[in-house]
């Protein structure tokens, strides 16, 4: 143990009296309970989504939401990609517990491929069904 690191934990010295011997939480400001929703609403200003304003206006429109701010059209893009990206996330760790890794290039570069056979169970965790069509079976 490094006596210079001052996270080293030593068992040998006990904790000084009127210590518990817990870490004590960091106080902070007090803060109104809508002060952080309103400081992300305002971030979202700056922020460029992946998926395009337009194309996330569009499907809003045609599930019947008009949207007056476009702060919320872009909360509902982030929250898409959100989405989006947690499908993509799950349906990776789908490919590598099944060791689906093309082997053209056995050195370097280890190149995933997305198949329905891991974004299928990827998206069945998220209630979404999806089959083949009978002319690919």
């Amino acid at each position: 143990m490094n006596a210079d690191d001052p996270l080293a934990i030593s068992t040998m010295n006990p904790p000084a009296p009127g210590m518990s011997g817990l870490i004590q939480p960091v106080k902070q400001e007090p803060r109104a309970p809508g002060v952080p929703l309103v400081e992300f609403v305002q971030q979202l200003d700056d922020y460029t989504p992946t998926i395009p304003d337009s194309v996330t206006a569009h499907y809003l429109s045609r599930a019947g939401f008009e949207p007056t701010d476009p702060r919320i059209v872009r909360l509902v893009s982030l929250a898409a990609q959100k989405f989006v990206s947690d499908i993509a996330n799950d349906a990776l760790q789908h490919c590598k517990m099944k060791g689906g890794v093309s082997n053209k290039n056995k050195g370097k570069d280890k190149k995933l491929v997305l198949t329905m056979e891991d974004l299928s169970p990827a998206l069945a965790e998220y209630g979404i069904n999806v089959k083949k069509p009978l002319y690919y079976t």
